[in-house]
């Protein structure tokens, strides 16, 4: 019953506050410091008065921050980052996370944090953990015809004929699809191409890759959900953009594309050194219990370069965390960025970074 069960965590986040370290006396006030919150908002949690019991992101803040002494060493308390923990701390985390999610109503069948090659490594949790455990399909774009024509094994009658082959976005969908089935190894994950969706493919968790050029069902969410970004197609490689606003707050954001001329053969030559990358996260609009994520692009490095934030070893944990602090409890949210291209290799983007963030919504005052 949800009534007591929030009591239940109420009661527990607020012995944690007074007898994990009875000697320090915490207040309140000193975990909304170290917490980056209101005082009000750990009262209501403590009280169990607020409506909505707090999000996966808090009470992991909760986990992580009482699964250590080193949390209150100094003058400054603080939450140590995942990387500073050490293999017992990360462990009693997990452990004091199960709980208070088990206690809000949300427990997982699953470890948050699974061990990696690397001994110093793990993954888990983040917004590519989906708690209810239910199907993900990840809906990608098909090749134009015009560009099939002429490459191997994209033909079905070819005995060698290669599916994958005719999908847009490989590089992102070979890396999403393997990402999302390590954070969730007992999860069905489908990839589906947008022209060849059967009726219930949508109603689950749903992934849409790739932009609005060659993706039906990418620019049919960005026209449905209430977001402030919107993605034009691309007629030419000069004219695809994302924009911000209306009217005289309407901002364009645009990939830098350099162009030159070869000395030798006088042909001109375009070389992209920067892209527009969008990463939205909201309620599925055909199903309202699952969610609906798109990644998109102007043009591919964009797409990849925003599957990369949230997959990349170096990256990926920054990025979570800065998620998980920026939209505390939100039903929607999204992250436009530049995805910086060096030598044609795409960089991760930062998202911790203001000079990689272009927009994010909601506004933070919001």
């Amino acid at each position: 019953m949800p009534e007591r069960s929030g009591a239940t965590l109420a009661l527990r986040l607020r012995t944690l506050r007074e007898n994990q370290w009875p000697d320090l006396k915490l207040t309140q006030r000193d975990l909304a410091t170290a917490f980056d919150a209101s005082v009000p908002l750990i009262s209501s949690w403590e009280s169990g008065r607020k409506p909505v019991a707090p999000p996966e992101s808090r009470l992991r803040a909760y986990a992580t921050f009482f699964a250590t002494g080193r949390s209150v060493q100094g003058d400054t308390h603080r939450i140590l980052d995942d990387t500073e923990l050490t293999a017992e701390e990360s462990s009693a985390r997990d452990e004091l996370l199960q709980e208070l999610l088990a206690l809000r109503g949300g427990s997982v069948t699953k470890p948050l944090r699974i061990p990696l090659a690397r001994s110093d490594d793990t993954i888990g949790g983040g917004p590519w953990f989906f708690e209810d455990q239910r199907p993900v399909t990840i809906v990608c774009a098909r090749l134009p015809q015009d560009l099939l024509q002429g490459m191997p094994y994209t033909d079905p009658n070819d005995p060698d004929y290669v599916r994958s082959y005719t999908y847009a976005d490989l590089d992102s969908l070979i890396e999403l699809h393997g990402h999302i089935r390590a954070v969730n190894p007992a999860v069905e994950v489908r990839i589906r191409p947008a022209d060849d969706l059967a009726d219930d493919d949508l109603s689950g968790h749903t992934v849409l890759l790739g932009g609005v050029d060659w993706n039906p069902v990418t620019r049919d969410i960005l026209r449905r959900a209430d977001l402030p970004v919107r993605q034009s197609e691309r007629p030419t490689d000069d004219e695809g953009l994302f924009e911000v606003g209306e009217g005289e707050t309407r901002q364009e954001f645009r990939p830098l594309v350099d162009e030159f001329e070869d000395p030798v053969t006088k042909k001109r030559t375009s070389t992209l050194r920067e892209d527009i990358g969008l990463f939205y996260r909201g309620r599925n609009p055909y199903n309202k219990l699952r969610t609906i994520t798109v990644c998109s692009g102007v043009f591919g490095r964009g797409t990849y370069g925003v599957v990369r934030a949230l997959t990349d070893t170096r990256f990926r944990d920054r990025n979570e965390r800065h998620l998980a602090e920026r939209f505390a409890g939100a039903d929607a949210y999204s992250v436009l960025a530049r995805v910086l291209i060096v030598n044609t290799t795409t960089q991760t983007p930062d998202w911790t970074s203001a000079a990689i963030r272009l927009h994010e919504w909601p506004e933070q005052d919001a």
